[in-house]
């Protein structure tokens, strides 16, 4: 019995990594899914990308971004270093590091990612195979409006313009792999981590069991009459 759990562990230690991405129009929930999900599976990390814009009060670097000059931003995009990156319309740029997220990926450990269709598109040009992208749905319109509110952190004049947003950006729903209405938050979070129990279980990233079935057919060989 302790031989097969041995067994089962090193295989799901001898894998593939997968990029999960998330969208969602604002007020859906996302963040706080997230939050939920990266809390209850250590496997997860979070992608932090690179950013010319400078720190804000109480943001630490390495964690909500990588603070880099517009010199060293250049150079990343010489040497086509991003999976994917964006001009912000404010001045500011960001990117994310192909060698940030593949420094977790090749070692087996799942890269989350808050990112919208545009970063989307550029990531499943790149690694199409260990991309996952999961869309988040409310379950109404009326919903939206009222947790935006209760959130109580924007200005009615900022929610009408999140709220006039929405169609916009509900028309990609289709570009995902998966689509979640969420509903209740416990629910979802429960329902995202099959989907990623599942994705985790897809051979293209169980890199270890080309030499477990070898092993088990030389066992076979060794069993014939």
């Amino acid at each position: 019995m302790t031989d097969n759990a041995d067994i089962i562990n090193h295989l799901r230690n001898v894998r593939r990594g997968a990029m999960f991405i998330f969208e969602a129009p604002s007020g859906t929930g996302k963040s706080t899914v997230i939050k939920e999900l990266m809390k209850s599976d250590s496997n997860l990390k979070f992608s932090v990308s690179v950013t010319t814009r400078t720190p804000r009060e109480g943001e630490k670097d390495g964690v909500d971004y990588f603070y880099i000059t517009d010199e060293q931003y250049d150079e990343y995009l010489k040497q086509g270093a991003f999976y994917e990156y964006v001009d912000s319309q404010y001045g500011s740029r960001y990117g994310t590091l192909k060698s940030e997220v593949d420094s977790f990926i090749n070692v087996g450990q799942d890269v989350v990612f808050d990112m919208d269709w545009m970063g989307l598109r550029q990531m499943k040009e790149k690694a199409p195979d260990d991309i996952v992208s999961i869309y988040m749905l409310p379950p109404s319109i009326k919903e939206v409006r009222r947790r935006l509110i209760d959130r109580q952190t924007d200005s009615i004049e900022t929610i009408n313009k999140r709220m006039n947003l929405l169609r916009d950006k509900m028309s990609h729903w289709n570009e995902y792999d998966y689509v979640v209405v969420n509903v209740d938050v416990a629910q979802t979070v429960e329902t995202i981590k099959e989907i990623i129990s599942a994705e985790r279980m897809k051979r293209v990233r169980q890199t270890g069991l080309a030499d477990f079935v070898k092993k088990l057919d030389d066992e076979a060989k060794g069993n014939e009459a």
